[in-house]
Parts: structure tokens; sequence; C-alpha cells
């Protein structure tokens, strides 16, 4: 359905272009989001691959086992139905350290593990459990202590201090964060009542 809508936004505003005469601005401007989109592209391919390339030495290092350990409370008291010795716990662990660490595209991979071990849990219904709906939360709240897509992004286009909005990142996912967890902790009383 969403691409439904956005063919009919971008067919409407060529059309309007067209009709106001600014048929050879509308052909320009594409060709110039095309480039920078590309540009974009390549931008973000090597934050990524830094990026990614760095968690992958903090697992090899055992520092993403050190921190696992030190999410167990958290996620104990987020998912209390989960085994204490099942590997979900891992993927979502190391789903967190990803999202904190900024790392979108690397704890995507370990979100869907982690999403499907839950189903495995949930007997492969086709009914989201508690625990599904609470990692979904988790997991579109996340907390960031370092947001490097953004970062990369404004050093893309120009920006003086591309880290100037550290400051406000980190309040803003705090605040969306723990209303995460509120809610997850609420919806899971309610839930069970």
């Amino acid at each position: 359905m969403l691409n439904y809508i956005w063919a009919g936004m971008i067919l409407i505003g060529v059309v309007l272009g067209v009709l106001q005469g600014n048929g050879e601005v509308i052909g320009t401007q594409a060709l110039t989001s095309a480039k920078e989109a590309v540009s974009l592209c390549v931008t973000m391919l090597g934050v990524m691959t830094l990026w990614s390339g760095l968690m992958e030495v903090a697992r090899e290092g055992g520092l993403i086992k050190a921190l696992v350990k030190v999410l167990s409370p958290l996620i104990t008291l987020l998912f209390p139905d989960i085994p204490r010795d099942h590997v979900a716990r891992e993927y979502i662990a190391s789903n967190f350290v990803a999202n904190f660490l900024g790392l979108g595209w690397a704890a995507t991979p370990l979100g869907l593990k982690a999403m499907k071990e839950l189903k495995k849990l949930n007997r492969d219904s086709e009914r989201a459990s508690c625990d599904m709906c609470t990692f979904l939360i988790m997991n579109i709240s996340s907390l960031q202590l370092i947001p490097i897509n953004i970062i990369a992004y404004r050093s893309q286009y120009g920006s003086v201090k591309p880290t100037a909005i550290l400051g406000a990142a980190i309040v803003a996912t705090c605040i969306s964060t723990l209303a995460g967890i509120l809610f997850a902790v609420i919806a899971r009383k309610v839930s069970r009542d």
C-alpha cells in the first residue's frame, strides 16, 4: 500500500511540475538526486563497514559476551518467559548492544534471529507473544550512545559539527527507551490479568 502512496505522490508532483513549465527542472533534479543517493550510499557503506568490523572485533575479543552478561538482569526483567540458557537471550542482548552503539545495520540481522527464536518459543504461532512485542518495542525505541547514521548523514551534507546532536540524541533515545520499558512492563501485566 505504501508503494502506491509514494508512487502517487511522485506522479502528482511530476505532472504538476510539467504543467507549471518546470519539466526541465524536474529532470535535472532527478539526476542530481540520483547522484546524491549514490554518494550517500558509498559514504554509508564505508561507515557501515568500519563499525560492523569493530563489532566483529568486539565479539571475537569477548566484549559482546561481557556486555550480554551485564544486560542479563534487564533481559530477565523484560523477557521473563525466555529460559535463562536460551539462544534468544544472546541475540536480544547483542541487538541491544549494537543499537546502543548506533549500529542499526549490525543490529538488524541479530534482531531477525532473535525474533525467529522468539517465534519458536511461541510454538510458531501466528499471534505475537508478549516477548515478541516487547522485543519489537525495545528495538524501535533503541537507546543510542552514538547515533552513527545521523552523524554520517550530517557529515555527508557538510555539517560543520556533525556530532553536535549527540546530547540531544542521547536524551531523546533515553526517553524513548524508558517509555518503551514502561509500556512493555505494563502491557505484560495487563495481558496476564
